[in-house]
Parts: C-alpha cells; structure tokens; sequence
C-alpha cells in the first residue's frame, strides 16, 4: 500500500508518514521496520526523542532502497545559533547512520533563537547535500513569515500539532500559496477524537474507523501531510488505510465544524500562538 506523494518546488513527501515519538530503542526500531514492511516511505524522528539510533538500526537493516525512504529529523531548541545547530545535526547523522536526511527541521523556536545564524547553517547543509530540504517546525505565523521574509533557506515545510480539533488555517493560508507542506504532528488529537460522536459516526457509516476519518479530513487538504505515531502492525496498517478513504463535501464540512481550540501540546517554552 502506499500513499500520496506531495511534491514541491522543494521536496517530495509522503502524504502519510509514521511518528516516532516517544518510542524509543528496541520498541522504536520494531515499528520502523513493521511500518516499512506495510509500506510506508516517511518517518518522522527527532534529536529530542532520544531514538535516531533505533530510527537508524531500522533502516540499515530493512530491504526498502534508501532512496524511496523520506526521513525528516529536528534539532532542539537548545541549538540557537548556525554553529551549534551544524554540531548537533551532524550528531544527528551519525546516530541515524545516514549520509543525508529528507527534511531537516528547527524543532521548536526559542527566545535565543538567532534566526539568521541558523538559517544560514542550513542552507549551507542544503548546499551541502546533508538535507535535502529544511524548515521549521512549532513557529507561529510571524516567525514563519520571518523565516521566509529573509529568504536566506527555503522553507519547504512547516510541522506544527494540526487535527479535527486544533484548527491551523492562519498558518495554511501562510503555507498553501507558497507551497509549503503543513505536516500534522498529533494527528488524531491525542486520542481524543476517537471518542467524538461526529466522528465515530462517520466511521461506523463509512465501515473506517475514527481514526481513519481524522486522518483522511487532513489529508484531503491541499499540501497537508500526517505523521501518527502507532506502533503496532495493526494501528500502523489502519493509519496507512486512511490515505486511501474519501469523505464527501458534507462528511468533511461535517469535521471543520467541530470545535477547533483544543492544543494538546502546548509547553512551557511554547511561543506566543498568536503571535
């Protein structure tokens, strides 16, 4: 089974990919190699989550060519200048064994953050080949255009948490016309939507299940991925499903009229959203 490409000026990626956080070790590694052995092209990994080793150990020893793998990975928030952010992403790389990354991405933004400096760093790593595309993730709408005002790097793609729950049009309205990929970390709410009675009755009339229903009212949306995180063959395989599932004009008006001021992860170091 595999999933919609969304292509780019800057990058081609899964529509559909699997989050890893937080599994970690042996757990990790299992799901990587289960979820590409069902099909998936796209993982999604982080400095932060402790398992780029795991994440690592999966795809040297899986039979997918590496070059149909898309695998994004993101440096802390604690990197806030070029030169520390190039240290910690080569770390990066030598814990994923990867001569390269897909998309590389500043995790979070922080009150030191020297945009400029790190930007730099990574258009030089573009140049460079070591990340094929970069961008950022947890900016609110201001920084986002910041970052892109000074056209320094490229932003190919933007992640930030994104469900039935948390509407994130200001952001879209930013991402879609300058075709950026908006990519949807917590997908399904933290669980939460699995129990919606919107929801799960459209997946009863559907014969989907709750879960494929969130996920496929995200990717009907134009230049919008998902990274779920599952990490059982079976959750993984159900996620995967999703990208196949069409819901009409009226299941979909149906979603975008549930509340949408739920944010899960929200914290302490979190920006100003509004900003």
């Amino acid at each position: 089974m595999s999933t919609p490409i969304l292509t780019t000026k800057y990058l081609a990626m899964p529509a559909l990919g699997l989050g890893t956080w937080p599994m970690k070790g042996a757990e990790c590694q299992g799901a990587v190699e289960s979820a590409l052995g069902l099909g998936y092209r796209h993982i999604d990994t982080a400095e932060m989550y402790g398992n780029e080793e795991a994440v690592g150990a999966a795809l040297a020893g899986t039979h997918v060519p590496r070059g149909e793998i898309f695998l994004t990975t993101k440096i802390w928030h604690d990197k806030p200048d070029g030169a520390r952010f190039r240290a910690a992403f080569e770390q990066s790389l030598v814990r994923l064994k990867q001569p390269y990354v897909n998309l590389l991405l500043i995790h979070w933004p922080s009150p030191e953050l020297d945009l400029p400096s790190v930007l730099t760093e990574m258009a030089k790593l573009h140049e460079e080949g070591l990340a094929h595309a970069v961008g950022v993730s947890n900016f609110p709408a201001g920084l986002l255009k910041q970052a892109m005002a000074l056209d320094i790097a490229k932003i190919a793609c933007l992640q930030v948490e994104h469900h039935a729950m948390l509407d994130q049009q200001k952001l879209l309205d930013i991402t879609q016309p300058a075709g950026i990929v908006l990519a949807s970390y917590s997908p399904l709410g933290r669980g939460e939507l699995m129990d919606d009675p919107v929801i799960t009755a459209m997946a009863d009339r559907l014969d989907a299940t709750p879960a494929q229903v969130a996920l496929a009212w995200l990717l009907s949306k134009h230049l919008v991925a998902a990274v779920p995180k599952a990490a059982s063959p079976k959750r993984q395989a159900e996620n995967l499903a999703a990208a196949a599932l069409k819901l009409s004009e009226s299941d979909l008006d149906a979603i975008a009229a549930l509340p949408k001021n739920r944010r899960f992860v929200d914290p302490a170091f979190a920006p100003d959203w509004t900003s």
